[in-house]
């Protein structure tokens, strides 16, 4: 059919765990409790499990990991080696969203 409107495509919406800003799922990491109990960062988005996610900043990742609000999510208590493993993917993130 031509000259007919244009369908948009849809755009999946997620929530940080942590600041509770909605975001394209795209933009966002997810992390997911895998069958084993395992928490991994999942950065196809794909994996399944009982995900969670978080904003690509370091703030987010360190205020979900000190509030609870990333177990509460993923339904899990982390070990405290799992807790180094995402410090240190947080550390790899910026302080703040780069200005527009």
């Amino acid at each position: 059919m031509a000259g007919g409107p244009r369908r948009t495509r849809h755009i999946p919406i997620r929530m940080c765990v942590a600041c509770r800003q909605s975001s394209a799922k795209r933009a966002l990491v997810r992390l997911v409790r895998d069958r084993t109990g395992a928490v991994v960062v999942d950065p196809t988005g794909k994996h399944p499990g009982r995900g969670a996610y978080l904003c690509p900043l370091r703030p987010c990742w360190e205020m979900a990991l000190r509030r609870g609000s990333l177990e509460q999510a993923l339904k899990t208590r982390l070990s405290p080696e799992e807790v180094t493993r995402l410090r240190e993917q947080a550390a790899t993130y910026p302080e703040a969203a780069p200005a527009p």
